[in-house]
């Protein structure tokens, strides 16, 4: 069983910057593609970024493209999620997710879910 700890959150204005952070309890991060998404209140959940750095890659949402960056500390089993310029509409609750592959590819569905941070942006 994988535990996925997320701290970070907090209210910020408009235009300001957050880096989430998130603790994996697994042998190795590395063998995992770990994902930040986020679901405001009456809103579907939205997947936010993705990274899987076996192959070096990373996936974005076109709303925070460009302004948020996902990296990996695989030394600290430590997943970030930097946001930039943020905007109201990035008000949610944020959750980090894991999932074993072999692909090349993360997952639709994610396995482990953290219990979430939460962003307030006005």
């Amino acid at each position: 069983h994988v535990q996925l700890v997320e701290s970070g959150g907090g209210s910020v204005q408009v235009g300001g910057s957050l880096r989430l952070s998130c603790v994996a309890s697994v042998d190795t991060i590395g063998r995992y593609c770990m994902g930040w998404f986020r679901q405001a209140p009456g809103k579907e959940r939205e997947r936010v970024a993705t990274i899987l750095s076996a192959y070096s890659t990373t996936s974005y949402a076109d709303s925070v493209k460009g302004r948020s960056t996902i990296s990996q500390d695989n030394a600290k089993n430590t997943v970030y999620l930097q946001m930039n310029s943020l905007k109201p509409d990035d008000t949610a609750m944020y959750y980090c997710a894991a999932d074993y592959t072999t692909l090349r590819k993360c997952p639709i569905d994610f396995t482990f879910w953290g219990q979430g941070t939460q962003v307030t942006v006005s």
